[in-house]
């Protein structure tokens, strides 16, 4: 089949869609948390999906999107409250919930394993490393994700002022009357909404790539957070569909061969700055 032919598969059309939309989510929001240094809370939260995923199928639900979802939201609320603790510090409380969730969840699909599921091992490794289940996805998955798809670039866009002065300069921005408290929790929510789409994209082990090698890539040539913004959000759009189109073709994980287009274009902006340097 020519790359045509794959184009005209609606299964491959759905995992376009939402791999570029939450390519695009994730590279919006990157900048900003590899800039404030919180790149790892992706990493964190995506382990506490990881165990919300494993709870909801214990359970049998159907959609498990209605635990995913709001568990993991709490936690990003969570993680702010007790990140601020003097007696807990953020990187600690990151690792004692991602860990706990990551712990947990595994321990039950071992103890109470989903009716119908055999191969207990197989799932997890799919859940953690992506597999072929975005080229599957159902229509309310794909509406879902294109409607918190939506309202991620539409903050983005509103408050992107806010942000920008968030992001360089938190005090500062207090001080100026600025609600950084909020808009800090609503940064924590929207990267947990887009941790929650990208499970069935890459996996949770390896959604961190999705937020962090667009930013490093971006700013290896380009100096303005406008700039690195945009070329952030071209470069994992481009990378999102190479890999969706290439493990369609060839039959491999998605979400390796995705972070693996990542690697490249990072590789080849690094090569690009160091010429540039000299």
């Amino acid at each position: 089949m020519t790359l045509w032919d794959y184009l005209q598969l609606s299964f491959v059309q759905n995992a376009l869609l939402v791999g570029v939309l939450v390519a695009l989510c994730a590279s919006l929001l990157g900048v900003t948390l590899v800039l404030r240094r919180f790149s790892f809370i992706g990493d964190g939260l995506s382990h506490v999906a990881f165990g919300a995923m494993a709870v909801a199928a214990v359970l049998g639900m159907t959609n498990d999107m209605l635990l995913v979802m709001p568990v993991t939201i709490l936690c990003a609320v969570l993680l702010l409250a007790v990140g601020g603790n003097a007696k807990i510090k953020g990187d600690a409380s990151v690792a004692m919930i991602s860990v706990g969730a990551l712990a947990v969840g595994y321990l039950l699909m071992n103890l109470f394993p989903p009716s119908g599921k055999s191969n207990i091992s197989g799932d997890v490794c799919t859940t953690l490393f992506g597999g072929t289940s975005i080229l599957t996805l159902k229509s309310l998955e794909v509406w879902m994700s294109i409607a918190l798809s939506i309202v991620v670039v539409v903050f983005f866009v509103l408050f992107y002022h806010k942000i920008f002065a968030v992001t360089f300069d938190e005090s500062f921005a207090a001080a100026t009357g600025a609600k950084t408290r909020l808009y800090n929790l609503l940064i924590a929510v929207i990267i947990a909404v887009v941790i929650v789409l990208a499970m069935k994209l890459v996996g949770s082990l390896l959604i961190s790539a999705l937020v962090v090698f667009p930013a490093l890539s971006a700013m290896r040539v380009l100096k303005s957070f406008r700039a690195v913004t945009i070329c952030a959000a071209c470069s994992s759009v481009l990378c999102a569909a190479v890999g969706i189109l290439i493990a369609a073709a060839f039959g491999t994980p998605v979400g390796s061969t995705i972070v693996v287009a990542d690697i490249a274009v990072f590789a080849g902006f690094s090569l690009i700055g160091f010429v540039r340097s000299r």
